[in-house]
């Protein structure tokens, strides 16, 4: 088996490019234009950047396989590509202060990668190929290793194409080696949409049809299809996007919440751990129990609304990170946010739903702490029918709240695209390895996201956390709502070149992402 080596990753050319964006460029001349220097992802800066994290736990070594495999969704068997045998992959589990060191052997037909969502890590072990790796190939192996310094509810999949659409991804726990929550017991309930496997379906036939667009309808200009009009998404049976298998098609299908479309594909199954609603998981508890839930979105396309039939639920955590305590009934988790909450567990059997907002179908788990009849794959609590919390509602905890600071600098970057051409971007550019939005260490950065379409993102920007506006939480992922301007700040304290994009599978590999460069 080949092994790729930190030393390797990256080809020239890869780490410095021609010219900047915006700022970089805007007042040069041809003539006088100086070439932008940017850190590279295995430079020293980031070699320095590490050290100073102090690892001070051990070394958590870990094996991990990607191979086409056989999963059980509880009773429908299909074939699809995963991290060992079971849908989520297994847990990885480590103390803030240790080193991971995880192997990743490819055994796929397609080039594959790891990325670790949420963390604030080396940049050359964040798993983007062609920015911070060369793509593992198959039959060869990566070793990622880095220190892991903040405790959180965090998750790994590839950076690949759309194969975070398969069954490539896990939880990544991070405890805290001075937690200062108290429970009984820990749940960690993997939300997912799922079609990979199904009558021939495949993530990549998928992208296939939408990348055709709706040539039919030509009428939505790129910056202004603010609405109106009816997504129709397919799935085809094939990457090569033959007719021959179902196409799955999401006509009309908006959410109030979300300000519009609720998404582009009509996926045939929605999950909680890998299972569906027909034979859903089962958590034990005693009542009286206090239960810690870590919520995580691993979907390609989905957003969902969660609610814990009969209970209330107490957010402490958002992406990682501690907020000041709020009770309710639902939450809303784009595709790549994380929330933890905590539960007093009653007595009885109850339902854990999951909605797939705007697409009006569940997936289910249940919290078992006593006897009775488990309720049937449909049921919907009345606490899923209230207005479910989202990040702006939260405050970030006083110990992890972002000092008040003027900005250094405001990137800008307007979603754009449209379902009629499927010509999805950034500021009306598709994604190029060689482009960067230039920013140095030290800086208060502001990133000023502004919606021009119909329909709702999920940003997520890597290595970094950010906060919201007046005392907001600290996240790595935001949604940024239709017509709709969304400003946060992060501090450049990770050199690197790192990805900003939007979290749904689809818009993303058509163009939807964009990259930051630390500037030399």
């Amino acid at each position: 088996m080949r092994t790729t080596t930190r030393r390797a990753v990256l080809g020239a050319g890869l780490a410095t490019v021609a010219g900047g964006l915006l700022t970089a460029c805007s007042d040069a001349s041809p003539k006088a234009a100086p070439t932008p220097s940017y850190v590279e992802p295995d430079g020293k800066e980031v070699a320095a950047a590490e050290t100073r994290r102090r690892a001070t736990g051990p070394v958590r070594e870990v094996r991990l396989t990607a191979a086409r495999t056989e999963l059980d969704l509880g009773g429908r068997k299909v074939t699809s590509w995963a991290y060992g045998d079971a849908l989520p992959g297994k847990e990885v589990r480590v103390t803030a202060g240790d080193t991971l060191a995880l192997r990743l052997a490819n055994h796929l037909p397609q080039a594959t990668s790891l990325h670790w969502h949420g963390l604030a890590l080396r940049n050359d072990m964040d798993g983007v190929p062609g920015v911070t790796q060369r793509p593992i190939a198959p039959g060869a192996a990566f070793d990622y290793r880095f220190a892991v310094t903040h405790p959180g509810t965090y998750w790994f999949h590839p950076h690949s194409g759309v194969q975070q659409d398969r069954g490539l991804y896990a939880p990544l726990i991070v405890e805290d080696p001075k937690e200062p929550l108290k429970y009984d017991k820990e749940w960690v309930v993997v939300l997912d949409d799922w079609v990979d496997g199904v009558e021939g379906s495949t993530p990549d036939g998928v992208m296939a049809e939408l990348a055709k667009g709706m040539s039919h309808d030509t009428s939505h200009d790129m910056s202004h299809d603010m609405g109106g009009m009816h997504h129709m998404s397919m799935a085809s049976a094939s990457p090569s996007a033959s007719s021959e298998g179902p196409s799955r098609m999401l006509m009309g299908a908006t959410s109030p919440v979300l300000g519009g479309d609720a998404g582009d594909v009509a996926y045939p199954y929605y999950l909680v751990n890998g299972r569906t609603p027909d034979a859903p998981e089962t958590f034990t508890a005693r009542p009286g129990d206090r239960i810690r839930i870590r919520f995580v979105n691993a979907g390609g396309d989905t957003a969902f609304r969660v609610a814990l039939g009969g209970h209330r639920m107490t957010v402490t955590h958002t992406d990682g990170f501690p907020v000041r305590p709020v009770e309710t009934d639902a939450l809303l988790l784009g595709m790549g946010e994380r929330y933890d909450v905590l539960v007093t567990a009653g007595d009885g059997v109850f339902p854990l739903t999951a909605l797939a907002e705007g697409k009006r179908r569940t997936a289910l788990a249940l919290l078992r702490t006593g006897g009775g009849a488990a309720p049937g794959a449909d049921v919907r609590p009345e606490e899923l029918g209230r207005t479910p919390l989202t990040a702006d509602r939260l405050r970030a905890d006083d110990a992890v709240a972002l000092p008040y600071r003027r900005p250094d600098r405001t990137l800008t970057f307007e979603l754009t695209g449209s379902m009629a051409k499927y010509d999805w971007a950034i500021n009306g550019r598709r994604y190029s390895s060689s482009e960067r939005y230039p920013v140095k260490a030290g800086e208060r950065v502001r990133l000023a996201f502004v919606n021009r379409t119909g329909m709702w993102h999920p940003m997520h920007l890597h290595g970094h956390t950010f906060a919201l506006p007046g005392g907001g939480p600290r996240k790595d992922t935001v949604i940024v709502l239709p017509g709709k301007r969304v400003e946060v700040d992060f501090d450049a304290d990770n050199p690197g070149v790192w990805m900003l994009h939007c979290h749904n599978v689809y818009h993303g590999e058509s163009g939807m992402m964009t990259l930051l460069g630390y500037r030399r």
